[in-house]
């Protein structure tokens, strides 16, 4: 297991995170749970929603293994690049033209006006998902040459652009700071795209897209982009589960309370920072050597990545769930309670965070536990896995938001992620599973986690009462 690679794309996620919730706190400040701090969170939902799906999952998990196994990989990467990048322009620009539809899908629950004011925020926000299929593209074709640092701190410089706005407009007026950080958006997402182009020019895979252009109509891949279409379409549901839900939740959000669309942006904020750190780093790395491995006949050495990285996993979200359900009232005081985020919003958010919590372990084996799906091209059992998921989650959303509020829909996805995790590990094989919980490591996790709960929660105890 590459450790070392690990560690680093790690660090830079974190690094990207550290920012994120460098901007979060800002934005509590300057906008707190209001009804502007919504209309921006649902104009940034759906680029932000496309985002996760593409980096985090639908199109490397599709890309990667049919790049690897193509004859003319130039030629191949460049008919897909043009393909998604005309179709996404498109689309943006319709967006632009007729904005006010996309956004009363985004909320439903929203009167004429408030859909009116939010509009044009979706208009500016949706030129990002062009920028950010660019990066993901380029971060692609980065991590086949196992690359990976330049992507995990790249999404630092869009934080550092929405930082920067919220610095210098805090004191203007809300409807300001909201425009100020959509523009700030499409700014930091250039800079991301530059960055990326820096790190391609340094590993010279730029000969590959310029060869691809120049040779396009001289090689004929169009079995090799017809295996692509296979993969992608299944692989889009199979790894935005979660986001979907959390999409989904967003529009039932805005039935609730005003401010539930923000309690549930601030702990899904934090709920994303072990998990990106922890289980996407991993998944990342090890993505590009499983895919090899079980391309060349090298089950044996694929599985034993999934042996490592299924304890690594195990024990650093294991410590981080704990930590996150215990500690979660000091984390939100700490992180937002200032300005116009006051202690009432902080309890909302804090049960939240603790429904998202109880979803971290199993969204994050199930994140490693896929690798095995997408690698061997059976991107649509992961389809169907995620289906299985996504319905729970929404059935359950619908459900528990009638007594739970915002807090409910939190839970209903952490419920959609035992869902995926169980189902997952299913099609992989329980007998495989089951020969990696089979051994002393899992008397230590138990232990561990003993040990952990216990003095996180005398923690807790001691911080409370001084907080207090």
């Amino acid at each position: 297991m590459r450790l070392k690679s690990i560690f680093t794309n790690s660090f830079g996620i974190l690094i990207s995170r550290v920012t994120g919730l460098g901007r979060d706190v800002l934005m509590a400040s300057a906008l707190g749970a209001s009804v502007w701090s919504d209309m921006f969170f649902v104009a940034f939902k759906l680029p932000n929603l496309f985002r996760r799906i593409f980096a985090e999952g639908a199109f490397t998990q599709a890309f990667m293994p049919s790049f690897i196994a193509s004859k003319h990989k130039g030629v191949f990467a460049t008919a897909i690049f043009l393909r998604f990048l005309l179709f996404l322009m498109a689309f943006s620009l319709i967006i632009t033209l007729f904005p006010e539809p996309i956004t009363k899908l985004l909320a439903w629950g929203w009167n004429a006006k408030l859909i009116s004011n939010t509009s044009p925020l979706t208009a500016i926000n949706f030129w990002y998902l062009d920028l950010i299929f660019i990066v993901t593209f380029l971060a692609t074709l980065l991590q086949y040459k196992e690359h990976f640092a330049t992507t995990a701190m790249s999404t630092a410089l869009l934080n550092i652009s929405m930082m920067a706005a919220l610095w210098f407009y805090m004191k203007e007026d809300p409807k300001t700071v909201a425009y100020a950080l959509s523009f700030a958006v499409l700014i930091g997402g250039l800079l991301q795209v530059v960055a990326h182009l820096v790190a391609i020019k340094k590993f010279n895979l730029h000969k590959i897209l310029l060869g691809g252009w120049k040779y396009r109509k001289h090689k004929d891949v169009q079995e090799e982009k017809k295996h692509f279409n296979t993969l992608f379409l299944p692989g889009i549901l199979g790894n935005s589960t979660p986001q979907i839900s959390a999409f989904i939740d967003t529009i039932l959000a805005t039935f609730l309370m005003t401010g539930s669309v923000s309690y549930l942006f601030y702990a899904n904020r934090v709920f994303q920072l072990p998990l990106a750190i922890i289980a996407i780093a991993t998944a990342t790395v090890l993505f590009p050597s499983v895919s090899k491995a079980l391309k060349n006949g090298h089950e044996h050495i694929a599985y034993a990545h999934l042996d490592k990285a299924f304890w690594l996993l195990s024990f650093l979200l294991g410590a981080a769930m704990l930590g996150g359900i215990l500690l979660a009232e000091p984390i939100v005081w700490l992180l937002f309670e200032r300005g116009k985020f006051t202690n009432v919003e902080t309890f909302k958010t804090v049960s939240v965070l603790q429904m998202y919590m109880v979803g971290l372990l199993p969204f994050g084996l199930a994140k490693l536990f896929s690798l095995f799906l997408y690698a061997s091209h059976r991107h649509l059992k992961a389809a169907k896995i995620a289906l299985y998921s996504l319905i729970a989650s929404v059935s359950s959303s619908l459900i528990l938001m009638q007594f739970m509020g915002a807090s409910g829909l939190a839970l209903a996805g952490s419920i959609g992620g035992w869902v995926l995790f169980i189902f997952t590990v299913k099609e992989v094989g329980f007998d495989r599973f089951l020969n990696i919980i089979q051994s002393k490591k899992s008397i230590y996790f138990l232990l561990f986690l003993t040990m952990i709960g216990i003095g996180l929660y005398l923690l807790n105890t001691f911080i409370i009462q001084w907080i207090r």
